[in-house]
């Protein structure tokens, strides 16, 4: 069966990992045709904007689409293109599985994670007010005379929304992922014990929506400090976690620690009608162009595209294969060659990387 994948190869590093990604994924022999989009900051001049719209009119044709990292401001200028793309295609999860692989230098042996993240409210919905604005002075003021509060004149406001409706159906798809891949436990994450009408909420939703699974998964809260103190010390108490944007953001960098850090973490945005695989780390703009970056995360984020597209046996041979590879370490990237003998000496690039997978399944 041919496939149309929306490819976008973002900025800094991403053109080069793209590339070695699409060669390994045509090397399992699946017919994929790539339709490239473009986004990233070298855009801003010619669309004054880093995601044009025919980008987002791609990825929503085809409903499948994988993604480069792609270069975000900090602190001004334009959000992000991950969070724009969210919004616009209502890409509701955002799916981070943390498991381990060996040669990665990691403190654990036996991960095996999945976080399941709220991707289009909380903190992240972006409704901010400047300080100094006049919408920040109303706010401010109607705050105080409802007498919820004393927020200082010269703050600037983020607002946290979390609705029922959202809640739900986060939850809903950790559960039905749960049962779908044979897992046995959800936790929900929260700070419900301080903010009680927005992570309260959440939490009441999570224990409606999990008494309905009740005796197919098992469920469990966890308040967000306490659980990431727990993940830390004993990872295999955990199965898959789902929480609100902002806390699923943080422990799902966490997780990507627990197993190596983010150079081999994959994700996915996920919504009804479309889904957007990622590699979730940075655009590295340093690294551009050298040919020394590590694909691996941008490479497993494609395997679980094939997974989605009902291709198992190909995203089976190409996880086997970044198995087989580091864990041998000869033909591994610098940042991988370093955590396993203590220098970059004998460390391949990016593409030779990539030669080395394919031959691992073809071998």
């Amino acid at each position: 069966m041919k496939h149309i994948v929306t490819l976008i190869p973002g900025d800094g590093i991403g053109p080069e990992i793209c590339q070695a990604m699409c060669r390994v994924v045509e090397a399992t022999g699946v017919d994929i045709e790539w339709e490239t989009a473009p986004a990233g900051a070298h855009l801003m001049d010619e669309y004054g904007t880093p995601l044009p719209q025919s980008t987002i009119e791609a990825v929503a044709k085809n409903g499948v689409a994988i993604k480069g990292p792609v270069t975000t401001p900090v602190g001004t200028g334009f959000r992000s293109v991950n969070v724009a793309l969210r919004k616009a295609l209502d890409l509701y999860v955002n799916l981070r599985p943390a498991f381990s692989l060996p040669g990665t230098g990691a403190r654990y042996s036996d991960v095996d994670l999945v976080i399941v993240r709220e991707n289009t409210e909380d903190l992240y919905a972006g409704i901010e007010f400047e300080q100094g604005s006049e919408q920040a002075a109303r706010l401010i003021d109607f705050v105080g005379a409802s007498g919820a509060g004393v927020i200082k004149p010269d703050s600037g406001i983020s607002i946290k929304p979390i609705s029922i409706s959202g809640s739900e159906r986060i939850v809903r798809y950790a559960f039905d992922y749960a049962v779908k891949q044979g897992r046995g436990k959800v936790t929900a994450v929260h700070k419900a014990n301080i903010m009680k009408h927005s992570d309260g909420l959440f939490l009441r939703v999570a224990r409606d929506v999990a008494a309905q699974y009740e005796g197919r998964v098992a469920f469990e809260d966890r308040i967000v400090d306490a659980c990431c103190m727990g993940l830390v010390q004993n990872p295999g108490n955990f199965d898959v976690l789902v929480l609100p944007n902002l806390y699923g953001d943080i422990v799902s960098d966490l997780c990507a620690g627990l197993v190596g850090g983010l150079g081999i973490a994959p994700g996915a945005n996920i919504g009804d009608g479309c889904a957007v695989f990622e590699a979730v780390h940075g655009s590295a703009p340093l690294h551009a162009g050298k040919d020394d970056a590590n694909p691996t995360a941008i490479i497993l984020s494609a395997c679980m595209m094939l997974q989605h597209l009902g291709e198992m046996d190909a995203a089976a041979r190409i996880l086997a294969a970044v198995r087989d590879v580091l864990g041998r370490g000869e033909q591994v990237t610098y940042d991988i060659r370093r955590i396993q003998t203590g220098s970059v000496e004998g460390a391949v690039g990016t593409q030779a990387y990539a030669d080395a997978l394919i031959r691992s399944m073809e071998g």
